[in-house]
């Protein structure tokens, strides 16, 4: 039941269910597990969304194209779909990574995920996965400002004060809560000469501080 609620989502059946069986077992539940076919989806994925970053956008400059597509294929956004997928429901996992809350981390996640890219590639061919993550990317395709860098706020937030001749910020952690595998960080960015001290909480620090970050370039006037 599970399995036919994530192909619905999907929008793909598979033909050769073993294959989304294989996608979704990790190596510590044992073989064949899903790292080939995580290695194809990866290659595959960012050929999709180059694409259809390319088709959508036609006034951004290759230096933007790129750094939109890392932003849309990397660990975080990765996971983010899987969640709304409920595909930690569907993980094959060893014992240990099952106690260790495995299925929603955010590395296993993404891979499992890619992995669902390389098995629909499999079996059915390079258009029929391409519907399946244009489709998933729909709602943040949709989103992006063609005006926007896609410049990460960390990185917006160090040229907005070089620009201004003033020092970097510092990025400091106030707290971490929860257990090991559902951890939540809480960090501060600070900007002294601009009396700014903003916080940003999130899973990971990374994302904690992108959030600090995002917060500080809001405050600093324009």
């Amino acid at each position: 039941m599970k399995l036919k609620r994530l192909q619905a989502a999907l929008g793909h059946g598979f033909r050769r269910p073993e294959l989304l069986r294989q996608a979704l077992t990790h190596r510590s539940f044992g073989s064949p597990h899903n790292e080939r076919l995580e290695f194809l989806g990866d290659s595959v994925l960012n050929c999709v969304v180059a694409g259809a970053l390319y088709n959508r956008f036609s006034s951004i400059k290759e230096g933007e194209l790129s750094r939109l597509r890392a932003s849309l294929v990397r660990q975080e956004a990765l996971a983010e779909i899987a969640r709304t997928l409920n595909l930690g429901e569907c993980l094959q996992l060893g014992e240990g990574e099952l106690k260790s809350g495995g299925a929603q981390r955010p590395s296993i996640l993404a891979d499992a995920l890619e992995a669902i890219f390389g098995a629909i590639y499999v079996e059915a061919g390079f258009d029929a996965v391409r519907d399946v993550v244009e489709r998933l990317y729909e709602p943040t395709m949709s989103r992006i400002d063609p005006s926007d860098s896609g410049k990460d706020p960390k990185t917006a937030l160090q040229e907005v004060l070089q620009g201004r001749r003033l020092p970097l910020p510092r990025y400091g952690l106030l707290a971490t809560r929860g257990e090991a595998h559902a951890q939540e960080f809480e960090v501060e960015c600070a900007i002294a000469d601009l009396g700014i001290r903003s916080t940003g909480i999130g899973p990971s620090r990374r994302i904690a501080e992108q959030q600090a970050a995002q917060r500080a370039l809001a405050e600093i006037k324009p």
